[in-house]
């Protein structure tokens, strides 16, 4: 990796990984679907304001996106890339900490190496990726088993989080195969903000009806780490990621992976009273060791 895109890593693990933190906190005032359709309201007036007022590098003006092809595949992708990831995530973090949270979002490239040896022609599952799926995984299975929540207070049945952040990894997997199959000529930033415009008109109004958005026993901390959430962890994370992904390829991009846990752990332990266990120290060892065999 170049050395000019460690700024870029270190500070896209950072957002998500405070994102995590900010989420794991607001769930003591939100309802999950609440926070959830907000945080979607938030970000797509975030995404629709850069459209708007920030320009290109060459001085143009950034053209909205109206392929209509690419708002078919934003519906599937909105809904199952957007919301229920999110969604779930949110839920995760009412079981686990945001540190276990984060250990767990880390295998999602196992999940994603596995359907691509299926749905992708030319991604195929060999005996150095099959030797870091199985050791990230079997990271994730330690955690569950040994009963891991990182919580000050353990949640009831944990397991139950480790479930519901199983489907989120499954949803965003699905996902990442269907772009790389049908969206390969679009770019990343209309890929991304379309998506996250159609699940906020198709989701969000939705997620609060059923919910009620109780802004009564919100007070500003709840709505201050909204905004967060929102606009660093879902846009400027967002926008940093796929930069680094332009400037500098894919792979400098993923060793956010590597960041995310760090910074989520070490933020819940200081801000939010979390724990962090040497069983935890072992299922972190082993999810990272299987992301480096993907990695290579």
């Amino acid at each position: 990796m170049s050395v000019a895109a460690l700024p870029y890593v270190v500070l896209t693990g950072l957002f998500f990984g405070t994102s995590l933190i900010a989420a794991r906190f607001a769930t003591g005032q939100f309802a999950p679907a609440t926070f959830t359709g907000l945080r979607l309201i938030v970000a797509s007036i975030g995404f629709a304001a850069v459209y708007v007022a920030v320009p290109l590098r060459d001085g143009g003006r950034r053209s909205w996106p109206t392929d209509p092809g690419l708002w078919r595949h934003a519906l599937l992708l909105g809904l199952l890339g957007v919301t229920a990831p999110m969604f779930l995530t949110v839920l995760t973090l009412q079981y686990l900490s945001s540190g276990v949270t984060s250990m767990l979002a880390s295998t999602g490239p196992a999940f994603t190496v596995i359907l691509a040896h299926f749905f992708l022609g030319d991604e195929h599952l060999t005996w150095r990726k099959g030797g870091g799926v199985a050791l990230a995984l079997s990271g994730a299975l330690f955690l569950a088993v040994s009963g891991q929540s990182g919580l000050a207070i353990p949640a009831h049945n944990p397991w139950i989080g480790y479930l519901l952040m199983g489907g989120s990894l499954l949803c965003v997997s699905v996902v990442t195969i269907y772009a790389r199959r049908f969206m390969r000529g679009y770019r990343s930033l209309d890929v991304a903000s379309t998506q996250l415009f159609v699940a906020t008109i198709v989701a969000a109004p939705l997620l609060l009806f059923f919910s009620g958005p109780a802004l009564g026993v919100i007070d500003w901390r709840g709505e201050l780490a909204l905004l967060y959430a929102a606009l660093t962890g879902t846009l400027l994370a967002i926008m940093l990621y796929y930069e680094n992904v332009r400037r500098f390829g894919a792979t400098a991009a993923a060793m956010t992976q590597y960041v995310i846990p760090v910074v989520a752990t070490l933020g819940g332990l200081l801000l939010l009273g979390e724990r962090f266990t040497p069983v935890m120290a072992v299922g972190i060892g082993l999810i990272i060791g299987g992301i480096t065999l993907l990695r290579q």
